[in-house]
C-alpha cells in the first residue's frame, strides 16, 4: 500500500477529504504525514502526524522544497498530494511522477502563477465561460502544467458570483480528488 504525504497551505479541506477516503477504504493508501506551510490543526485533530515547514525560513525555493521532501521521506511517503498547496516546489528527479495536485479550474486554461482560489473563479466568470471545474494533475517544474489525470466539470451559471462558482467547484474537488488518486495508484501497482 502506497504511503501519502498531504501538503496543505490553507484550511486542509481537500487533505481531510483524502484522509477520510483512505480510512473508509475508497482510496487504497495510507496517509503518513500532513505537511503545512501555515497550520496543521485540522489534520492533527484527525490523528495524522503533522509538521510545518515555513517558506520564509529558507533562502530559496530549492532549499524550501528540499526541506519539504525530507519531511515526506522521513515519514516514509511514496506519493505527495498537494491539497491547496500555494508554495512553489521544485521537483527533483526522484519525485517526478509522484506528486499530484488539485486545481480549481479546467486546465490548461486558468492555470499558472497567480491562478489559485478565487482568482480562477473570477477569471472564468469574466471570460463568460459556461463551464468550470476541477483538475487533478501530476506536478512538474511549472505551475499547473503536468499531465492531467482527471477533470470534473461544473456549470458556470448566469448571475454567478465567484463565491457561487467556488462552492460548486469545491464540491467537484471533493468527488474528483479521491477518484483520481485511486486511479493513479491503481496505475502504479
Amino acid at each position: 500500500m502506497k504511503r501519502l504525504a498531504l501538503f496543505i497551505s490553507g484550511s486542509g479541506g481537500n487533505a481531510l477529504n483524502l484522509l477520510r477516503a483512505c480510512r473508509e477504504g475508497r482510496v487504497q493508501a495510507l496517509p503518513v504525514l500532513g505537511l503545512a506551510s501555515l497550520g496543521t490543526a485540522r489534520l492533527a485533530a484527525e490523528g495524522l502526524p503533522t509538521t510545518i515547514v515555513v517558506r520564509k525560513d529558507f533562502d530559496s525555493d530549492e532549499a524550501f522544497s528540499q526541506a519539504c521532501y525530507q519531511a515526506a521521506e522521513k515519514a516514509g511517503a511514496d506519493v505527495i498530494c498537494l491539497c491547496g498547496w500555494l508554495k512553489k516546489l521544485t521537483v527533483p528527479t526522484c519525485w517526478e511522477g509522484r506528486i499530484l495536485n488539485i486545481h480549481p479550474g479546467l486546465l490548461p486554461q486558468y492555470g499558472g502563477p497567480g491562478m489559485y482560489g478565487m482568482h480562477v473563479h473570477r477569471a472564468v466568470l469574466e471570460a463568460g465561460e459556461a463551464t468550470s471545474g476541477a483538475t487533478v494533475h501530476l506536478v512538474d517544474g511549472e505551475y499547473d502544467h503536468g499531465r492531467i489525470l482527471d477533470q470534473l466539470c461544473v456549470p458556470a451559471l448566469p448571475g454567478d458570483t465567484p463565491e457561487d462558482l467556488q462552492k460548486r467547484v469545491y464540491a467537484a474537488e471533493m468527488d474528483l480528488y479521491p477518484k483520481a488518486l485511486s486511479a493513479y495508484l491503481a496505475e502504479q501497482a
